[in-house]
């Protein structure tokens, strides 16, 4: 007869020992589950979003550029990686021989399934269980302490050159936050059309440009002088690993999220830069996107 209990709780042998994360979502997500420890290579955008992952891990490309030797030479047992994919950099991916977990999440509920997903990988389901609870608990909070306030038209983008919007579990976010996110979450727009919006809150969070976008240039260069969130100065910055990394760092983002929708309630915090004219903006590299 076989025995049941080995089959609800396998060995510890059959959970990957050494990991190697492509995307800083997977790696904040093993921080939080308590499972760090089984990192050895990472990317550099997973250090710039978890610091912890920088002590004694070699840093590798990420699933965009990924290459084989490098994943090879880590020795792993199992590579994470999620969007944005490049068909080469997962070729490379597979050549390896490594198992392979690959993420595509596009809602909150997305979200939960991947920190499931990695904390069961990796023998810490409860742990996985107890951090999508407390997610849900602190968007839960915030649309409690929002539902009752007006609700101003917001837009977001991830992207500059062309303007993408932010994802759909950014929308998700703003809904929680207290605003209308509008315009198609994740998809391409035009400046005209999203002027068209005349949205009251301005949100530029560009992938890999931390908190440094352009917001003077931005709205300059577009002609946006004459939309609401211009002409009100609520045009804002915020970081980019706060909204674009899938995983518990979002909440750092629905924070931002709320002192930019409803400053009257919601004081400033860290990663959350709001425009005003005549202050010399931070140099980034993307500023040529605008």
């Amino acid at each position: 007869m076989e025995d049941v209990r080995s089959v609800e709780h396998p060995p510890s042998d059959y959970f990957p020992r050494r990991i190697i994360s492509l995307q800083p979502s997977a790696t904040v997500i093993l921080h939080a589950v308590g499972e760090l420890q089984r990192l050895v290579a990472c990317t550099k955008y997973c250090v710039d979003v978890c610091a912890e992952a920088a002590q004694g891990r070699t840093i590798v490309d990420d699933s965009w550029t990924a290459h084989t030797e490098e994943i090879v030479a880590a020795k792993p047992d199992l590579v994470i990686a999620s969007v944005p994919y490049q068909e080469k950099a997962v070729a490379e991916i597979l050549k390896s021989g490594a198992r392979f977990l690959g993420l595509a999440p596009h809602t909150l509920a997305d979200i939960y399934t991947d920190i499931v997903t990695i904390a069961g990988t990796v023998g810490a389901a409860d742990r996985g269980e107890q951090v999508i609870a407390g997610m849900q608990r602190e968007i839960a909070g915030m649309r409690a302490q929002t539902a009752k306030l007006p609700r101003p038209r917001v837009f977001s983008e991830e992207w500059g050159k062309p303007i993408i919007a932010s994802q759909p579990w950014v929308a998700e976010l703003v809904d929680a936050a207290g605003g209308t996110f509008v315009g198609e979450p994740g998809k391409q727009i035009t400046e005209g059309a999203a002027a068209a919006f005349d949205p009251q809150v301005f949100v530029a969070a560009w992938c890999g440009a931390g908190d440094r976008v352009p917001l003077l240039k931005i709205t300059r260069n577009r002609g946006w002088h004459e939309m609401d969130a211009v002409r009100a100065q609520r045009v804002y910055c915020i970081r980019d690993e706060f909204l674009n990394t899938p995983a518990p760092t979002l909440l750092h983002g629905l924070h931002a999220l709320a002192a930019a929708i409803h400053p009257e309630l919601f004081p400033p915090v860290p990663g959350l830069r709001r425009i005003t004219d005549g202050t010399r903006e931070p140099h980034t590299e993307n500023s040529a996107l605008v």
